[in-house]
């Protein structure tokens, strides 16, 4: 391995092998050519004839094309590219080489960008049925951790305030929402991506046009073949040079979106694990800090918002690139978008890989959580306490006001003297309360004030989530390992 250049994180330390493919030279290339192909098929299929009328391209031709797809040339193209200047035709020259008797043939009629963006078109999709399993498998694991704690009270936050109890499940089904959001929204961006076609230059069929003699209707009929023949329903039906870059920024939006869910999810397990009530996986030999021993910092969860982010800022690009693309195409996109697509593909593949392992590994400390909630149960006990003095005879208004006086109290116990609540104790000297402390302690029982969270979790999760997992079962059963 070389040390002594740049190394992309995404691919030493973040993506996976198969992410990785995905975007590779290999797969790139190797696409390159089975356009090549299909376009070759497509011409001979509608009967492209020379100048005398003979068949243009022959089996012969395309067979030897076929026999050459996978065993591409880099050097020839990398030699032949530093002098053309030009990476699509040093590609058509190198195929060429290996293939002298359809080296005539090879991208007839097309221009760059039948091969570059329609195997970007294939790319994007590849990438994204990738990304689907993953996330269904977070889903899918988040969904057995909901179902398991549906029932553990725990204490809510708003403002990151203590709030009404809820529980660990519900909670969880919170993460598992938006997730399922997502899902939606790549699903219906996957069926709708079609492939450019063979457009020409300017999106007018122009050269197509020529090479079929004026026929109008085959035109027509070599954009449906070769986007049958590239596992496509349609291609787009107008475009300038290039499919319209607003394609890609609704790529890189759902990305963005999976990556703002894989957040808010990690920025909650950071808390819960500064509260010690739930931790991410920490490994036997693992250092959570290399001057303080005892510590067992949240870094999975750390690298998912540090990769959201990144994912959720890169999302900027294809939006700003489609926005400022000249007429029928400029070629400021080409860097850009070599960059933004890729790395937000890569770093999403690692964000969902790290929700998969900690959400596989979390463990739940019921002890502690139970310990918080009952700190701050009595508070939120009041209501009930009030009622049960009100059905005894006391006047509410009175019990409201001594209710909150004795609340004020026992806060100022809690945060200035750093005592434990002693609401209770309070109540129960308390004249106007007809209820005895084991009385009082008897009602904290923290599932009576969690309302329907157990059965929200159970009727999600059995009524929206597992139809959507059954439906596609044969992807569920992936385990993500993670490099660092």
């Amino acid at each position: 391995m070389s040390t002594d250049g740049f190394i992309s994180p995404l691919s030493e330390r973040y993506a996976s092998r198969e992410m990785q493919y995905i975007f590779s030279q290999d797969m790139k290339f190797g696409t390159w050519r089975k356009l090549w192909i299909a376009l070759a098929e497509t011409e001979k299929e509608l009967g492209l004839t020379d100048s005398e009328g003979n068949p243009r391209i022959t089996d012969e031709q395309i067979d030897e094309l076929k026999s050459h797809v996978d065993d591409i040339n880099y050097d020839v193209a990398k030699e032949r590219e530093k002098v053309v200047r030009h990476d699509v035709m040093s590609h058509v020259y190198a195929y060429g080489k290996q293939c002298p008797k359809a080296a005539g043939i090879i991208h007839l009629g097309a221009t760059s960008c039948y091969v570059g963006d329609n195997t970007d078109i294939i790319i994007m999709r590849e990438g994204l049925l990738l990304i689907r399993k993953k996330l269904i498998n977070v889903i899918d694991e988040l969904s057995s951790f909901a179902m398991k704690y549906r029932e553990l009270p725990t204490l809510a936050f708003t403002h990151f305030q203590p709030a009404q109890p809820t529980t660990v499940g519900k909670r969880a089904t919170l993460w598992i929402q938006e997730l399922m959001m997502d899902l939606e929204d790549l699903d219906y961006v996957v069926s709708s991506l079609k492939l450019l076609g063979s457009k020409g230059t300017t999106g007018t069929q122009a050269s197509f046009l020529e090479l079929f003699d004026g026929d109008e209707d085959k035109c027509r009929q070599a954009d449906e073949l070769i986007a049958k023949k590239m596992g496509f329903d349609a291609c787009y039906p107008v475009s300038g040079q290039t499919y319209s870059r607003k394609v890609d920024t609704r790529v890189a939006n759902i990305l963005a979106g999976i990556a703002a869910s894989a957040h808010k999810f990690s920025n909650d397990i950071r808390l819960l694990q500064h509260l010690k009530e739930i931790e991410e996986p920490f490994e036997k030999g693992q250092i959570g800090s290399s001057a303080m021993a005892y510590k067992r910092n949240p870094m999975r969860s750390e690298r998912i918002a540090s990769l959201s982010r990144y994912v959720m800022i890169d999302a900027l690009n294809p939006a700003i690139t489609s926005a400022t693309q000249w007429f029928e195409r400029t070629l400021d996109d080409s860097a850009n978008k070599r960059l933004s697509i890729a790395e937000a593909f890569l770093a999403t593949d690692g964000i969902l890989d790290l929700c998969m392992n900690v959400v596989d590994g979390l463990v739940v400390y019921d002890k502690v959580i139970n310990k918080h909630l009952m700190a701050e149960l009595p508070f939120m006990a009041t209501e009930n306490i009030m009622m049960d003095a009100t059905k005894a005879g006391g006047d509410r208004q009175q019990l409201h006001e001594k209710i909150r006086e004795l609340s004020m109290e026992a806060g100022n116990n809690v945060k200035r003297e750093g005592l434990d609540n002693n609401l209770l104790e309070l109540i129960a000297e308390d004249d106007d309360f007809p209820m005895t402390i084991d009385e009082l302690r008897a009602a904290m029982e923290p599932s009576e004030y969690v309302g329907r969270a157990p059965s929200q979790v159970k009727e999600y999760i059995e009524n929206v989530v597992r139809p959507v997992l059954d439906k596609n079962k044969e992807l569920l059963g992936m385990k993500a390992q993670i490099n660092v």
